[in-house]
């Protein structure tokens, strides 16, 4: 591996290990989801499917889809309550004193930018009030479109279940709200916001050294908004 290939994965090594192991469980998921499927067939006493069927088909992608709204809800939410909301002692939060978007110095917009400040940041009006809150609308809007993929994927899943039980059918209006798409939905916000609460909570007490996500070891529990 030359030198810049060594600079670039120790750079960005965080990032490439995390879509590495993204496509693994992506793999890992259509395998076992694939041959879960087939079982049902099997049972039902209809022909089995190919992987390449399976991985093209409803039943899986609404199952990856379910799991993507569910993520990037937790992120959109996390990213805009924060600004209003604080836990004192987390280091997932910033200190009391901060609450709220802060003062254009402090976050480096408009006349206060410096010289290696995004070009936006540096702008007024619309583009910066649209840089500003980027992150967040980006966020929503993955998790709007996922959701959206979720629901017209699984009402697919769902009917062809229903025919091969010889029932009939439901709309997307009907799927919408019916008690598979909220179960579906609602066993996946539930563990997120419960990831995200526990993290801030613990993160009081507990430490991990050398992470940025936790205190430095040493840290008061009532220390707010430090990183190791």
């Amino acid at each position: 591996m030359t030198g810049s290939l060594r600079r670039f994965a120790r750079d960005n090594g965080l990032g490439l290990v995390f879509l590495t192991l993204f496509v693994l469980a992506l793999v890992g998921q259509a395998i076992a989801g694939h041959a879960d499927f087939d079982n049902q067939l099997a049972a039902e006493g209809l022909q089995q499917i190919s992987l390449g069927e399976y991985v093209t088909s409803s039943d899986f992608a609404v199952d990856v889809m379910e799991n993507w709204q569910s993520e990037y809800l937790q992120f959109f939410l996390y990213v805009f309550l924060t600004v209003w909301l604080v836990q004192r002692g987390s280091p997932e939060s910033k200190h009391p004193d901060g609450i709220g978007v802060e003062s254009d110095e402090k976050q480096r917009v408009g006349r206060h930018a410096r010289p290696d400040s995004p070009r936006w940041a540096a702008a007024g009006g619309l583009r910066l009030k649209v840089y500003a809150s980027s992150l967040g609308y980006v966020m929503g809007a993955v998790f709007v479109l996922s959701w959206l993929a979720q629901s017209i994927t699984g009402v697919a899943a769902y009917n062809e279940e229903q025919l091969r039980q010889l029932q009939a059918p439901d709309s997307w209006g009907e799927y919408l709200v019916s008690a598979d798409f909220w179960n579906r939905t609602l066993q996946n916000w539930q563990s997120e916001f419960l990831a995200i609460a526990s993290m801030a909570i613990l993160s009081i007490y507990l430490r991990q050294r050398g992470s940025p996500e936790s205190k430095p070891v040493g840290a008061a529990h009532a220390t707010t908004g430090v990183e190791g």
